[in-house]
Order: structure tokens, then C-alpha cells, then sequence
């Protein structure tokens, strides 16, 4: 079931058939319905298919329900846009981190570029996160106090989005790994 009409980071939400599709959102770990409003999996159900029904597809998605009547009029509830993917999830700390929110932050700031990498370890203190983001070849410098205020800003607005402090690294243009194909985000060094 192609669900790219909701998976389009700039769309607004969207106004769905609810005569065709029962709608769910399920917290990811325990697969128990939350409220309208919070961001948890999208479940859907066809109602309208008999041949080959499908029952539950949990999609993955990360979204909310939105029940307000929407401005153009129609009064089913809407789907917000895609937040991430559960798949995609990461715990450290306590705390549920998609990398999308890290993305967004770092592609927020006009001198990082657009490769980076999330690195998951432990030590005796326990887990920690570390952020390497490759500088755009225009912002890099040896000037250490501006890439030092650079860092602590992004720690901060990091902090503030997931609620765990990471340890940022700003690394030379081409120094982070390529790979073909999808590119590895995230490199979970913990022992499990």
C-alpha cells in the first residue's frame, strides 16, 4: 500500500476518507491507542476492499491525529504531517530520539551541510550521544570561537528537542563516511 501522499516533510495535514480507511495511532512500543492529538504509529485498516482487505498495517509513520474540522470545510479528522519513522527510533537516556529531530535542527543552520552522523555509546557514566555534522566548505575555518558558539547552540537546540545533551562534533566538508544507497544516520555502538 503506497503511502506517499503522506509522507511529503512539507504538506500540510491531511483530509483523509474515513469511509475508507478506519484510522489508528498507537503508541510504537506498546501498540496501545493514544488520544487525538499525540504523535504515535499509524495503524490503517481499508473498509472498503474485499478481495484483499487490510487489517491493522502498521505503517511505521509517526503522526498525530488532528480532529478539528479542517479550513477547507470538511469535517473528518485529518492526519497531520509525518514527524519520522517508529523504525527509525533510537532510546538513549530514557528517552525516545528520531533522528529526523536532529536532522531538522542541524539543516536549520546555514553552515552545516548535509551530511551527518548520530553515534550511540556507553561508558561507566552510562550512554551517551554524539553528533559529528560536516560544515559547509564556506563556514569552515580555524576561527575556534565562532565554530565553538556554533556548537553549543546546536547542543542547546538539540537539548532542547529531545531532552538529552549531546556531545557535537563540527567536522571538515567530505570528512564523514559515504555509503551507496540509504544513508547510515545513526551508529549504535552500545552494548546490548
Amino acid at each position: 500500500m503506497a503511502l506517499e501522499w503522506l509522507s511529503n516533510a512539507n504538506a500540510k495535514p491531511v483530509c483523509t476518507s474515513e469511509d475508507c480507511y478506519f484510522m489508528e495511532i498507537v503508541d510504537p512500543v506498546t501498540l496501545e491507542p493514544v488520544p487525538d492529538g499525540e504523535i504515535g504509529e499509524l495503524v490503517l485498516t481499508t473498509l472498503d476492499r474485499e478481495a484483499m482487505p487490510i487489517i491493522r498495517y502498521r505503517t511505521r509513520d509517526l503522526t498525530r491525529i488532528i480532529a478539528e474540522p479542517c479550513a477547507c470545510g470538511r469535517t473528518s479528522r485529518r492526519i497531520d504531517r509525518i514527524k519520522g519513522r517508529s523504525d527509525d527510533m533510537f532510546i538513549i537516556k530514557g528517552c525516545n530520539v528520531f533522528p529526523i529531530q536532529i536532522e531538522r535542527i542541524l539543516m536549520k543552520i546555514s553552515e552545516i551541510g548535509s551530511d551527518y552522523l548520530i553515534m550511540l555509546d556507553s561508558n561507566d557514566e552510562g550512554d551517551y550521544m554524539t553528533v559529528q555534522a560536516e560544515l559547509k566548505p564556506e563556514s569552515f575555518s580555524d576561527e575556534y570561537k565562532s565554530l565553538e558558539r556554533l556548537r553549543k547552540k546546536i547542543a542547546s537546540d538539540i537539548r532542547d528537542e529531545v531532552q538529552v545533551t549531546p556531545v557535537v562534533n563540527l567536522v571538515a566538508p567530505g570528512a564523514l563516511p559515504k555509503n551507496e544507497g540509504k544513508a547510515v544516520r545513526v551508529n549504535d555502538l552500545r552494548k546490548n
